[in-house]
């Protein structure tokens, strides 16, 4: 038997185990132990997202990025284009004003996220998306809501950095910002293309500020804004308090995120020394209940200014890499870098935290008979370990395709992908074995496929992937 040196193939006829075995491997059987691919693998709701721009698009100069407004789209970008020095990335994230989607009271410009939906899958992405009620003095609510409800900016919660713009408590915020969240729900909850949606609610840019000090009513109709209209769109709340993230997690299984990832000091010299690394974000983890959100939703992380600002700044690798630590104990799935260079000597860091950013489907062994009978099932086993810290949140079908060069068929499996969680995961199963295949010699391949097509949709960390991405295992006789 000729064995490939990149994949490991072991075709077992005969067997012997001593009487104190507890398991042996059965003659006849075929035993496959793939190869672990050590490479970044870019995969859907995982890894690094460009911001207000998508693959291939230029990145922010400077320490500066830009947010909030509508997209300048850069033209003419082929599918498959990285922007460099930036990674590859699955996911595109929009956060827009809401001003800017419904510029005239009941006239939404669904024509702008149509766009964005489009050149993301365009790019190879899919759209992560928030709608921010404000953001500041400069980025007001719609002029329509300002006329109605007057000048006034000092409210309930009016701290100077980022207070509320208006009253979140007025009947009118719940209706008109309420109401065209409801109304994004229900035209683009379940889009194929629509990655996230972040459950922003209150204070400046969506951030959450303020949250804990809303009437309990009025942040839960908030919130029912969006866990009432999206139902297959994955929500991810930010990490403002406690009542709130409680809340949200009775209506829907949800992740989090937060802003500042890598605050270990930006702004520690008008707070006493405060810093949301090191004083806020394990904490509230733990007191608002989230320390397990991400088993059903993901956490989604957005860098604290740039990594430029952070090179500008003088980080060292040793506090890039604890920074980085942090985030994976957190169970990250993506990161918003803000299309900001990574500075080349941070590089090799940044590859080894994608490597275990989300999911990492490593198949450890398959096996089944090496021979099969028309019109009868083939059994199988497969040992799979997830390298990430997280699971995959959608629903992508394990698929098994059987083919040779006369006959072929592919088999979606119902194994479940979303309860891969970290660690080691089996599945086994049979596949039936139609009487019109021709005996001979077949191929055995896998895949984790798109639920539509059927084509291989996540990249393993294994070895013997064919052009077309399936993963070849082996072969097997039909007779």
């Amino acid at each position: 038997m000729k064995i490939n040196i990149s994949f490991f193939l072991l075709l077992v006829f005969s067997g012997w185990c001593p009487d104190f075995c507890i398991a042996q491997i059965s003659p006849g059987t075929l035993v496959v132990r793939p190869v672990e691919l050590n490479e970044v693998l870019i995969n859907p709701g995982i890894g690094f997202t460009t911001f207000q721009r998508f693959n291939g698009d230029s990145l922010n100069a400077g320490i500066g990025w830009t947010e909030g407004r509508p997209i300048d789209y850069q033209l003419n970008v082929p599918r498959g284009v990285k922007s460099i020095p930036f990674p590859s990335s699955s996911i595109a994230y929009w956060r827009v004003y809401w001003k800017y989607i419904e510029p005239e009271k009941g006239h939404y410009r669904w024509d702008m996220i149509d766009r964005a939906l489009s050149t993301a899958e365009a790019r190879g992405q899919t759209l992560m998306l928030r709608i921010a009620p404000y953001g500041g003095e400069e980025n007001d609510v719609p002029a329509w809501y300002r006329k109605m409800v007057g000048p006034k900016t000092d409210w309930k919660y009016n701290n100077p950095v980022n207070k509320w713009m208006v009253d979140a408590e007025d009947p009118r915020y719940v209706e008109y910002f309420g109401g065209m969240i409801s109304e994004l729900g229900k035209r683009y909850d379940g889009h194929p293309a629509l990655e996230s949606v972040d459950l922003s609610i209150v204070g400046a840019w969506g951030e959450g500020a303020g949250t804990e000090v809303l009437e309990r009513t009025v942040m839960e109709k908030l919130i029912d804004a969006y866990t009432g209209h999206f139902r297959k769109t994955p929500l991810i709340p930010l990490l403002t308090d406690e009542a709130s993230m409680r809340y949200t997690k009775s209506k829907a299984k949800v992740g989090w995120r937060v802003d500042c990832i890598g605050d270990i000091g930006f702004f520690a010299r008008d707070q006493h020394g405060w810093t949301h690394m090191y004083d806020y974000y394990p904490q509230s983890i733990i007191r608002f209940g989230a320390q397990n959100n991400w088993k059903t939703g993901p956490v989604s992380l957005e860098i604290c200014y740039t990594f430029m600002k952070w090179k500008a700044d003088n980080f060292s690798k040793e506090q890039v890499q604890y920074i980085f630590d942090q985030t994976l104990k957190w169970h990250i799935s993506s990161f918003n870098a803000k299309s900001s260079a990574v500075p080349v000597e941070w590089e090799p860091l940044v590859n080894e935290w994608l490597k275990k950013m989300g999911y990492r489907f490593v198949l450890r062994k398959f096996s089944c008979p090496a021979t099969v009978q028309r019109n009868g099932r083939l059994p199988y086993e497969t040992w799979w370990e997830n390298k990430g810290v997280a699971p995959c949140y959608r629903s992508f079908p394990l698929a098994i395709r059987i083919r040779n060069n006369q006959d072929s068929m592919t088999y979606i499996t119902d194994a479940d992908i979303r309860t891969w969680l970290p660690g080691d995961n089996l599945y086994d199963n049979s596949l039936f074995i139609p009487e019109h295949f021709r005996p001979g010699y077949y191929d055995v391949q896998i895949a984790i496929v798109d639920p539509q097509s059927h084509q291989p949709k996540i990249q393993l960390a294994i070895t013997n992937r064919e052009a077309d991405g399936w993963y070849s295992l082996g072969k097997i006789k039909v007779e």
